[in-house]
């Protein structure tokens, strides 16, 4: 399976200076976007979730400084102003054209957000507490966030989380997201999965996202590192399902299995996970980072790791 990558290169020469110069000794191999274990990756993605705070202050400048870093395509998720990132999608959609950044897909919430049991809120880089603004959902307003997609032209709609503390709530949600598969398929996007790591928890001899993936149709969009915190073997969960996970999150944990932190910095073997890409499916993976300090910073140094084998 052949992915092409669009851009020149110029802006390839350009991008690799970029972030060599932002992470100090990093040196940029010659085959960043060559084939992969047989396997054509597409270019480099990250998800704005990594730049929840940045994108709502200042968008078109969060969004040059990741094309700036070599990021190519990007996945859009909920925000609390209006459209995308207040701005109307033609706007966005022409502003990140001008930056040579293609737009693949785009979160969305399944239901109303609602805190997994026995899970605290995690907490922003300062130390305040995260506020999940309110935004439009699956469960409420099915069609009015299939129209918004359609308009984007993504070809992905990803739900990013949906309750699933008790195989009644599993249950519920597959009702949810099998409805809103369909109401996708008629305008030409398909709808993916997001995990994290309350899916793989047992209950009852069940797990939600066996469930999800025998009694759904929807692609997988595969969180590496939250599946192997949920105790899932990703390498496993492909050889299972084959095909099934054209989307991957790329990030790290610390050796204490809880601390977010740069790919490559902490314990996860995404060189030997990567192996595995064709097999899964893979057409567009996504760097993402939980809260960072510094984003721009943990993407670069992502992109430094990553770029030594894809």
């Amino acid at each position: 399976m052949t992915f092409k990558t669009n851009f020149m290169n110029n802006r390839r020469d350009f991008n690799k200076t970029a972030i060599a110069a932002t992470v100090g000794t990093a040196v940029m191999p010659t085959n960043l976007f060559d084939n992969f274990g047989g396997n054509s990756i597409r270019a480099f993605g990250v998800q704005l979730f990594t730049f929840m705070f940045q994108m709502g202050k200042d968008p078109k400048g969060t969004l040059k400084r990741v094309a700036e870093l070599g990021y190519t395509e990007i996945e859009s998720a909920f925000s609390g102003n209006e459209g995308f990132y207040g701005m109307a999608t033609k706007d966005f959609k022409a502003y990140i054209a001008d930056l040579g950044i293609q737009w693949r897909s785009h979160h969305v919430l399944g239901a109303p957000f609602k805190l997994p049991e026995g899970m605290e809120m995690p907490k922003n880089a300062d130390g305040s507490d995260l506020v999940i603004p309110k935004t439009l959902n699956l469960k409420e307003n099915m069609q009015q966030l299939v129209d918004q997609v359609a308009e984007s032209g993504v070809s992905y709609a990803v739900c990013s989380s949906i309750p699933v503390d008790t195989i009644e709530e599993t249950k519920h949600a597959i009702e949810i997201l099998n409805r809103s598969h369909e109401a996708f398929k008629k305008v030409g996007v398909e709808l993916g999965f997001h995990n994290h790591k309350w899916e793989f928890v047992d209950n009852n001899g069940q797990k939600p996202y066996d469930l999800l993936l025998s009694e759904t149709e929807l692609v997988m969009e595969l969180d590496v590192a939250w599946s192997i915190q949920g105790g899932a073997d990703p390498i496993a969960l492909i050889d299972a399902n084959p095909g099934r996970f054209p989307l991957w999150h790329v990030k790290d944990f610390a050796e204490d299995g809880e601390t977010v932190v740069s790919v490559g910095t902490g314990k996860i073997d995404y060189e030997e996970i990567f192996k595995h890409a064709e097999k899964a499916g893979l057409k567009q993976f996504y760097v993402e980072h939980d809260m960072p300090k510094d984003g721009f910073e943990s993407i670069a140094t992502s992109h430094a790791h990553l770029s030594k084998f894809i």
